[in-house]
């Protein structure tokens, strides 16, 4: 009895094959959303309605303006200040849980999560209220009798961003550097001390080297989100400490200009990929040159 042809799969086209739901949903919500926005751009229109020809208008004018240029550089600079101190405040914290925590590793993650099972806007709310004109600091401060009247830099204004978004995010730092600094090799951290390097050498030498792929990642978790968040900006910035993404929300929501907030849009997330790319490059030379 004759048999039928066999049907041998590659290795490859089973991979392509368990991609395909993954990649199906990729492209439906991130590719395509992104292609759309891309042709809102192109246009000259009011509201979702697409008309009228291709265009680089938009894209112009997003560069020739010097107030967008102001929100573009204000974003980065608040995003690098905030990735800076969360990995700085996260990795003291990572550095415990995996080399001093013993056993008690997993009710350290715990705890230190613990502030992250609320809401955003919750925690938010919670730094707007300790940071206000009668907040929380104020109000000590005044009934110590350090100060008369409220401090007024404490809110609405870039510092106030700073702070909301380091705590909101520094989960998100300590998890993948407590992650790399697990891997590293114990013996390897005997072995330089077995031959006279001390704890500061050690970790500069060892510890740090091994561990900077987790903090490259915690920084771009924290930097590149951060860059486009506007409902904190919103609630602790103010004027003075709003952001890019506030302004590509009035666009598209009050004034209908989907076209400029589309171009908004994309000209903030090449500007942001381009300084990811730059800090991973300037990371890596770095750790090798550690090394």
């Amino acid at each position: 009895m004759a048999k039928g042809p066999r049907v041998v799969e590659s290795g490859n086209d089973t991979g392509y094959l368990l991609l395909g739901p993954t990649l199906g949903v990729m492209a439906l919500t991130l590719a395509a959303p992104l292609a759309l926005l891309f042709l809102y751009s192109l246009t000259r229109t009011t509201g979702p309605v697409l008309e009228g020809g291709a265009t680089l208008a938009q894209y112009a004018e997003v560069l020739s303006r010097e107030g967008y240029r102001t929100l573009f550089w204000r974003s980065i600079g608040i995003s690098a200040l905030v990735t800076l101190a969360t990995v700085i405040l996260a990795y003291p914290m990572a550095y415990f849980v995996a080399f001093h925590a013993g056993r008690n590793k997993f009710l350290w993650l715990i705890a230190l999560t613990i502030p992250f099972w609320t809401s955003y806007l919750l925690r938010v709310f919670a730094w707007k209220i300790i940071l206000g004109y009668g907040g929380v600091i104020n109000s000590a401060l005044i009934s110590a009798g350090l100060i008369a009247a409220p401090l007024e830099f404490l809110l609405y204004n870039p510092f106030s961003v700073v702070i909301t978004l380091t705590h909101a995010w520094a989960a998100f730092a300590i998890l993948p550097i407590y992650v790399s600094l697990e891997k590293i090799d114990r013996s390897l951290l005997e072995a330089a001390s077995d031959l006279g390097d001390g704890p500061l050498r050690r970790f500069l030498r060892i510890t740090l080297p091994l561990s900077m792929p987790g903090v490259i990642g915690a920084a771009l978790l924290v930097f590149v989100p951060t860059t486009g968040d506007y409902v904190t900006p919103t609630l602790v910035g103010g004027p003075q400490g709003a952001m890019i993404a506030n302004i590509i929300s009035v666009q598209f929501d009050r004034i209908g200009n989907w076209p400029l907030g589309a171009a908004l849009a994309l000209t903030s997330m090449a500007v942001v990929g381009v300084m990811a790319l730059l800090f991973v490059a300037a990371a890596q030379a770095a750790t090798k040159a550690v090394r």
